[in-house]
């Protein structure tokens, strides 16, 4: 071919190429970090690139899994038309068939079974409008007091530790631009490096600053390469740790009198509770020197600025509340909160965990952090809904006891949208067995997940990249994605489903909205004068800038940090609380040796059913993996890199082995991004914690032994 005859064709080639610029924020984990999606056509093919966007959280940086989203919501599988049950098989169906299935199916089961015989279950990732439409949904539109979400399983300890000893929850007290002001850091149970990769800079700059790190984890993290100190704890024993601090700190004149005299109530209470403790007795629960304990301690307590940082190791235990709560005792005691660089943080998973709480998917909540069993909250809401108070149900319960509500027989419906319990949820196997137990299951996703194909139903919902609407960041910022992508034909965003199902119920009269901002003016409403206040932010503040909550007013700058004056209790001040040295209920034993504890890898997100349809995130963790000991190991005889067997009371999962030297050698770890036999969940503890309901999944005792043949297994 000649040269002019190359160029011509590659002048026809640009003519027919075209460039289309999608902005938006990763659809994953707390962070919200936002990007541009670059798709250019040429001829019939697309390409695609990613380009970091600036913003004042992560300031442009994107992990590997924000790289690689748009993976997912390009994925060939995702599904495009509603898909009803017949004969076993999926067939597809119109969006009017389905909804009269759904008419059909609901009214007959709130004539037999009664309206509370309907369940709904939400999700961490939908936007602010979703979440409280679909509070709303539940409660107006289905008239069911049975609503929960899948963040139960993810922040509820710290939610009502907060909120206990607060008076308000909001999960970072600070900006996370305070963190290099902090000269001393504990992180406890948290493994920000590969959960929430894009904040690390905030500490790497701490860490240049001379901040001293405290990291307590039964397991070297990559987030341990922070530490200056690795409290390697014997899992479950968090809280019994931390009264080892207070003792040291009430003993050694640490105190800091005028903060807890002024800003505090229960100290004389919680001091002579530290006063019966012996240090020696805390070394031995937990596995750490009393020497330890107390350099630990000192360093903390002596620190003219300090923060500290929670998440699922520390709060996923059936004692995560009050665990939670003597970690704020540690924070109040010392006075470090309220001021720059002296605060608490829980950081928050999923994309949205801390707005999908704030509006009405838990159980026990209305808009704007209102309670529902309160008369007053419930009479406002009722009023900005346009409905009586006496209609409007009362509390619920927790998300896996709707599960077990399920398998008694009392919830016959579920409507599920945004989660997937069968693989999230504790003792997943008996969750899995309810479920295939309802008269009618209605599933709303990207994709036929493991839920979904159980479903009677499934309607096809918007990515990402098509659905606009806000989320709360782990600072508790509001941030509005825009969504410039059209979905495919048949599908729709989540309001608009439940917009139409309203509707066929007779209801939608209460649902007549045409946008997402026109949902988020009724939220801003209907929290005004709660605790999360969101009436002063606004879409044309949010395409300005991201705002943090409280904001009552229009001209109320947002409140970056918590209580500078006061705490959110009506008298001002924050609670102490005694807090006992609590254990799992479930313990290792002769049959049941090792401690199990699960977390995440940093290429996967929750169940996977995004992160494994991107084959570039998916070939970086094609498997799960238990990470054990090398001397467990050889005790057991596992070989490295070899089929093991995982059995609990519960169950039995099979995984492969990953030597390891990182880890206790009374513990063993797996991930919880996999279904089927690789699903730890089928094994893990569904005992509940008493204050929140968050399930035990961190501890629960399990044997291992090798495969040898897996046919016979």
């Amino acid at each position: 071919m000649t040269k002019d005859l190359l160029n011509y064709f590659r002048l026809k080639q640009k003519d027919r190429a075209s460039e289309t610029l999608f902005d938006t924020q990763c659809p994953f984990c707390s962070v919200q970090c936002t990007m541009q999606l670059v798709e250019e056509r040429v001829v019939e093919r697309a390409h695609y690139k990613v380009i970091p966007k600036d913003n004042p959280t992560s300031h442009g940086r994107l992990c590997i899994k924000g790289l690689n989203a748009h993976q997912h919501a390009l994925h060939p599988e995702r599904l495009k038309s509603p898909l009803l049950k017949v004969n076993g098989q999926f067939v597809r169906v119109s969006w009017k068939d389905a909804l009269d299935f759904i008419k059909e199916n609901f009214r007959k089961i709130q004539k037999y079974d009664g309206f509370n015989a309907l369940g709904v279950y939400g999700g961490g990732s939908l936007t602010n409008e979703e979440a409280y439409l679909l509070g709303k949904f539940a409660r107006v539109a289905l008239r069911t007091k049975h609503i929960d979400y899948n963040g139960r399983f993810c922040m509820s300890a710290a939610a009502s530790a907060m909120n206990d000893t607060f008076g308000i929850d909001r999960g970072l007290t600070n900006k996370l631009s305070e963190i290099p002001f902090a000269r001393c850091i504990i992180l406890a149970g948290t493994n920000i490096a590969e959960c929430q990769p894009t904040i690390m800079p905030y500490f790497h700059q701490a860490k240049q600053n001379g901040s001293y790190f405290i990291v307590i984890d039964p397991r070297e993290t990559a987030t341990c390469e922070l530490a200056d100190l690795h409290l390697k704890i014997k899992p479950g024993t968090d809280a019994a740790l931390v009264n080892g601090f207070l003792k040291v700190i009430f003993d050694e004149g640490y105190v800091d009198y005028a903060f807890v005299d002024e800003k505090t109530e229960g100290f004389a209470e919680l001091k002579e509770h530290i006063d019966r403790i012996q240090l020696d007795e805390i070394a031995q629960l937990t596995g750490i020197a009393p020497e330890v304990i107390r350099f630990a301690a000192i360093q903390y307590a002596s620190a003219q600025t300090g923060m500290v940082f929670t998440a699922r190791g520390v709060e996923q235990q059936t004692n995560g509340n009050m665990t939670v709560r003597n970690f704020l005792n540690l924070v109040l005691v010392t006075g470090k909160i309220g001021k720059l660089g002296c605060g608490y943080g829980a950081i928050t998973g999923q994309g949205n965990g801390q707005g999908g709480r704030e509006h009405g998917q838990k159980a026990d909540q209305l808009p704007g952090y209102r309670d529902i069993e309160n008369e007053e909250h419930r009479k406002y809401i009722a009023d900005v809904w346009g409905i009586s108070e006496n209609e409007l149900p009362r509390k619920g319960v927790s998300a896996y006891e709707m599960m077990q509500k399920i398998s008694a027989g009392e919830i016959t419906g579920m409507f599920i949208m945004g989660s997937n319990p069968i693989v999230s949820s504790p003792n997943a196997q008996f969750v899995k067995k309810a479920l295939k137990t309802l008269k009618c299951l209605v599933v709303v996703d990207l994709f036929l997940s493991e839920t979904a194909q159980l479903a009677d139903l499934v309607l096809p919902t918007s990515s990402y990249l098509e659905d606009e609407g806000t989320i709360t960041n782990l600072e508790g910022r509001v941030t509005l994605r825009p969504a410039s992508k059209i979905p495919p034909k048949e599908v729709k965003q989540d309001w608009e489903i439940l917009c139409e199902i309203a509707d066929v119920l007779g209801r939608g009269e209460y649902f007549r909205f045409s946008s997402a901002e026109e949902i988020f003016n009724e939220l801003r409403l209907a929290s005004r004068g709660g605790k999360a206040d969101y009436y002063g932010i606004t879409y044309e503040r949010l395409r300005k800038e991201r705002v943090y909550w409280p904001c009552p007013s229009f001209d109320h700058p947002g409140t970056a940090r918590m209580f500078e004056q006061s705490f959110a209790h009506r008298d001002g001040k924050a609670r102490l609380a005694v807090v006992e040295n609590q254990f799992p209920k479930e313990q290792i034993t002769e049959q049941y040796p090792l401690y199990l504890t699960t977390g995440r890898v940093l290429s996967h997100y929750l169940t996977g059913v995004q992160t494994r349809k991107s084959p570039a995130l998916a070939s970086r963790h094609i498997e799960s993996f238990v990470e054990i000991h090398p001397n467990a190991a050889k005790k057991y005889k596992i070989e490295n890199n070899t089929l093991v067997k995982l059995e609990t009371k519960r169950g039995a999962a099979v995984v492969r082995s990953k030597y390891s030297y990182k880890i206790r050698e009374d513990t063993v770890f797996v991930p919880f991004h996999w279904s089927g036999i690789q699903n730890i969940n089928q094994i893990t503890d569904d005992s509940l914690d008493p204050h929140c309901k968050m399930p035990g999944f961190k501890i629960c005792a399990v044997r291992i032994s090798p495969i040898v043949n897996l046919e016979k297994n």
